[in-house]
């Protein structure tokens, strides 16, 4: 069952950038603006995909949560992302090693999957699940998807460092001049008069 829509991004433009050793290339839905980043290094592919506050609340909408905690998740900058072993052996990552850096230069942690579920937690939701899990361990050809969160209002710029082991060493990447989705969809024409 698929988390997210990954259909909508298939008409886009390429751009290829470089990201500690990491080949990244960025698309762009013509239709909607909305970007996905795709990086891949040593072994390991990252998805990051934008996705609108509008679509968390309705993700999030569907279940047992209250409007305040509906609220809260779609205020953080929310990528939907796919984590896959390119490599030809076993790896393993762990979120709580991922880190973003904002415009200013300040590095913040990335959110997990179990900070989330505590929060929940107390706030009487029992709920396990959309999130990106906090760790995996790979196969050959494995892969997992989830929400990635950083706590960043929309339309924020950040630099996102991700690290994975592959065969008992830690590697690391960052992509560069991402951006959280805006807060609303711009629809071309939007406002203009015919």
């Amino acid at each position: 069952m698929p988390i997210f829509p990954l259909p909508l991004f298939l008409v886009c433009c390429v751009v290829s950038v470089a990201a500690n050793a990491a080949t990244t290339v960025v698309r762009k839905n013509e239709q909607s603006g909305l970007l996905i980043w795709s990086s891949e290094s040593d072994g390991l592919s990252v998805e990051l995909v934008q996705l609108l506050p509008d679509y968390v609340r309705a993700v999030f909408g569907r279940y047992d949560f209250t409007k305040v905690e509906i609220e809260r998740i779609a205020s953080y900058c929310v990528f939907g992302s796919i984590v896959k072993n390119a490599s030809q052996q076993p790896l393993s990552y762990r979120v709580a090693s991922w880190y973003y850096t904002d415009r200013t230069g300040k590095k913040h942690p990335v959110k997990t999957k179990t900070q989330w579920l505590e929060e929940w937690r107390e706030a009487g939701i029992r709920f396990s699940w959309l999130m990106l899990a906090d760790s995996h361990d790979f196969d050959v050809g494995d892969w997992q998807q989830g929400f990635t969160t950083v706590e960043l209002p929309p339309d924020s710029e950040l630099s996102f460092t991700y690290t994975w082991t592959l065969d008992g060493s830690v590697h690391s990447a960052t992509i560069e001049n991402m951006r959280c989705a805006p807060a609303t969809l711009q629809i071309q024409g939007e406002g203009k008069s015919p």
